[in-house]
């Protein structure tokens, strides 16, 4: 929302008295004198006019955790326990998830209330990296790694999926990184070659990697430092 916005609808008063006030230098946002009637305000940012505070700020929550198999990907669900029951937190209610994960496949799963950041994090145009380890029932075949290299045509939706790398490391496991989050787009992909998964991992998103030390389960608060961490690529971008 633009700061004359705010301050008009919140302040009781006109646009042009808040115009007025940002101009004079009556306006701070985060304890910082702002003169720009366009200034962009979220509700993390706090607002005040003079000694009066116009807008709290709310908390913004950023949280790695490490989902188990079996938990499903939403809020709630009647049926099944889902990734926010594993969350103890007084402000749980206001997370959303950045990107799900299958209800048989665990690891890395971000959740935060922050809607651009996590808008940035899943965008395929901002082609964030995800690496996942996966095990096969089959035999990957070496021709795999050209074929997810050049992409599958998923008729349903008509779209092609973007260039994936593929690193096989072993008869039946393999490592694969994706940039983008399709429909259960790594089970479809191998399933076109043959191979059933018998097991899949999400390992890291971005430059933030799912640690050894946190437990299936277990989730924890992020570091400014990974915050950020999540939205840096790594590597050569692939072209869509």
């Amino acid at each position: 929302m633009k700061l004359d916005r705010l301050m008009a609808r919140h302040a009781e008063m006109g646009r042009v008295a808040a115009v007025l006030a940002i101009s004079a230098g009556r306006v701070r946002i985060n304890q910082a004198v702002v003169r720009d009637r366009h200034a962009e305000v979220d509700r993390f940012d706090e607002v005040c006019l003079d000694s009066l505070i116009i807008q709290r700020p709310q908390r913004a929550l950023y949280l790695m955790l490490h989902k188990p198999v079996g938990w499903l990907s939403a809020t709630q669900d009647a049926q099944h326990p889902t990734v926010l029951d594993l969350i103890d937190d007084p402000d749980r209610t206001t997370l959303h998830l950045a990107g799900r994960l299958d209800r048989s496949t665990s690891g890395l799963v971000l959740l935060t209330n922050d809607g651009r950041w996590s808008k940035r994090l899943m965008a395929a145009t901002f082609k964030v990296p995800k690496v996942y380890r996966l095990e096969t029932h089959e035999i990957i075949p070496p021709s795999a790694v050209e074929a997810l290299a050049r992409g599958f045509y998923f008729h349903t939706e008509n779209i092609h999926t973007l260039p994936a790398t593929l690193e096989i490391t072993g008869a039946r496991e393999a490592r694969v990184t994706l940039h983008e989050g399709r429909y259960h787009q790594i089970k479809r992909m191998f399933h076109r070659l043959g191979c059933r998964l018998t097991s899949l991992h999400r390992e890291s998103i971005g430059q933030l990697q799912l640690p050894d030390s946190l437990p299936a389960g277990a989730w924890r608060a992020l570091t400014p430092e990974e915050i950020q961490q999540a939205l840096t690529p790594f590597g050569p971008t692939p072209q869509s």
